[in-house]
């Protein structure tokens, strides 16, 4: 048990990889929000509006692509922080190794999906499917943590 939290433990090792993933995804969305803010010229906050060369720009916050991006953003922190967690304990509770590579993997191919299908945008029902299938593998990591877990 003491080598399940190592990197010399294979199903570690790949949660490690594919949680690598889905965090690298989550942190581009930040920068790609105040990329477009700063293109588009829609700041939140009034001392944000003095970076512009238009110095009478007032706060907005209905810019399209702008939204857009902080909902798909707001989107991976709802679901690839639960992810995180859950895969610990996912990890602690010793899973088949080939079990656990296919459902890191299919996670992490869900919510990259799920990032084309919201910023593309493609249509319903493609990316309530994408956060679904997210949404199962977190439950079924949970489920084998909690019938493994000695109480």
């Amino acid at each position: 048990m003491s080598d399940v939290l190592s990197f010399n433990n294979p199903v570690f090792s790949q949660f490690a990889f594919y949680s690598g993933v889905v965090l690298c995804k989550t942190l581009i969305m930040g920068p790609a929000t105040s990329f477009f803010r700063m293109k588009n010229e829609t700041f939140s906050n009034e001392e944000d509006c003095k970076l512009s060369k238009d110095k009478s720009l007032k706060p907005k916050f209905n810019d399209a692509t702008v939204e857009r991006i902080r909902r798909c953003h707001q989107n991976d922190l709802e679901n690839n922080i639960p992810f995180l967690l859950i895969g610990l304990l996912y990890v602690a509770s010793e899973p088949y190794e080939n079990v656990a590579l296919y459902l890191f993997r299919t996670f992490a191919a869900a919510r990259l999906l799920h990032t084309v299908a919201y910023l593309t945008p493609l249509p319903q029902p493609t990316r309530a499917l994408c956060f679904m299938v997210g949404v199962g593998v977190n439950g079924l990591m949970l489920f084998r943590a909690f019938t493994q877990a000695q109480y």
